[in-house]
């Protein structure tokens, strides 16, 4: 779980956060930089061809293992042919070759969730899930903090970008040794059943819609705050790019640690539901520390402090997310259904976060700016208070249909079957 976790998490910065990066020291403009959000655009249409993932399959390696490996190689060449370009002189061709990355790492996210919801037990979803997010935080800060660090320092961009995929390349051998699920579940018989029953399924669900809506907005305030951090921190803040990434790197690391095996120790504690309220809060409060940054001189003890309690927050929340994905999972349409939840996760980031943070920047400015996303994050813990009932169902049954929560509640909307692992 922490390598295969760690490869899927490589690609996201490298056509988030370090592009970012790249293209504001190219003296791209802030709304070009703005729309090269939209590069994250497969992360959450990868349902609609996650059906092919969950009828088909490589010839080696099983149903999911072999979709995995297929998309590291592939990934490891997009990586690399990224380095060879230059948002300054090329930034279309750069956008391209962003596409087609977030799109080989948004199938591969389709098998490896599928794979990990298939092979963890019930009783293992917590820790799963904790070690998972740690892997896929610790490529976030490598492929964000130190690919900063070694493109400003050492390597410079383009050789930067090769090494990262030369990291991609090296976690196939993981891929290799991983097991094969105890259990195997056949494939659906055909790609008209593999298509239609696990939406069909999960939209029988009573409340499944309000679920939906609890999905999507989680995790908006913290979309916001993080759209255009790096910009903020090199163009508003005042930092260089070699200190954005050292303290990424650093702070950022260990904090992302903490957060993440934290995260699974407290939900074993506390459940599903009190554990997702509190993570949500902390995450939806860690965005005020934007603010300080923005209305102080800047200082980089400040930012490392604001950087490591962030990725605390945001470790704990994520670990906690997806775990509740995993519950809501059935293990024969596992690749179908996870990735549809995780694809609504990313609605928020991808289609309002984006486009939208730098019109609201340039009428809020910076500091009211992060004041607000603390109060867009509210909506979604307020669902989250309204189905406490249904995610409650989630811990005590795991793995069966809900039909009734609570007399006074909503219909609950049911788990779906054994769940185990974006």
């Amino acid at each position: 779980m922490l390598v295969l976790g760690f490869a899927s998490g490589l690609p996201l910065a490298l056509t988030g956060g370090t592009l970012q990066a790249w293209a504001t020291v190219s003296n791209v403009s802030l709304q070009s930089i703005g729309f090269l959000t939209l590069v994250g655009t497969a992360y959450t249409l990868k349902f609609l061809w996650s059906p092919l993932v969950d009828r088909y399959a490589p010839p080696l390696l099983g149903r999911r293992r072999g979709w995995i490996i297929v998309c590291q190689i592939l990934l490891a060449l997009a990586i690399a042919a990224m380095g060879f370009s230059s948002p300054s002189t090329g930034l279309a061709w750069v956008a391209l070759l962003a596409v087609i990355v977030a799109f080989l790492s948004a199938t591969q996210d389709i098998a490896f969730d599928a794979y990990s919801t298939d092979v963890l037990h019930d009783t293992e979803r917590a820790a799963g899930a904790a070690v998972k997010v740690m892997g896929y935080r610790i490529a976030m800060i490598v492929s964000g903090g130190l690919a900063l660090v070694l493109a400003g320092t050492w390597l410079g961009w383009r050789y930067t970008y090769v090494l990262m995929a030369a990291l991609m390349l090296l976690c196939t051998l993981s891929t290799l040794l991983a097991p094969e699920p105890e259990v195997v579940v056949k494939p659906p018989r055909t790609l008209a059943i593999a298509v239609v029953e696990p939406l069909a399924e999960f939209f029988s669900r009573r409340g499944a819609i309000v679920i939906l809506s609890l999905i999507v907005l989680y995790k908006l305030g913290d979309a916001f705050a993080g759209a255009l951090s790096t910009t903020f921190l090199i163009r508003a803040a005042g930092f260089s790019p070699e200190e954005v990434g050292t303290v990424n790197k650093i702070f950022g690391l260990a904090a992302t640690i903490v957060g993440a095996l934290a995260g699974g120790s407290i939900m074993a504690r506390l459940g599903l539901y009190r554990s997702l309220m509190i993570f949500g809060i902390l995450q939806a409060v860690s965005n005020f520390g934007y603010w300080v940054l923005a209305v102080t001189p800047a200082h980089i003890y400040s930012m490392a402090i604001v950087v490591a309690f962030e990725n605390v927050c945001g470790g704990l929340g994520t670990a906690a997310f997806v775990a509740l994905l995993m519950a809501l999972c059935k293990q024969e349409f596992s690749a179908t259904q996870f990735a549809l939840l995780s694809a609504l996760s990313a609605v928020g980031r991808t289609y309002l976060a984006g486009p939208f943070t730098p019109p609201l920047v340039e009428y809020l400015g910076w500091p009211t700016f992060f004041i607000s996303t603390i109060f867009i994050g509210g909506p979604g813990l307020l669902l989250l208070w309204w189905k406490r009932a249904e995610i409650h169902s989630l811990d005590v049954s795991p793995g069966l249909a809900v039909q009734e929560a609570a007399p006074s509640a909503d219909a609950a909307v049911p788990a779906a079957s054994q769940a185990g692992a974006k």
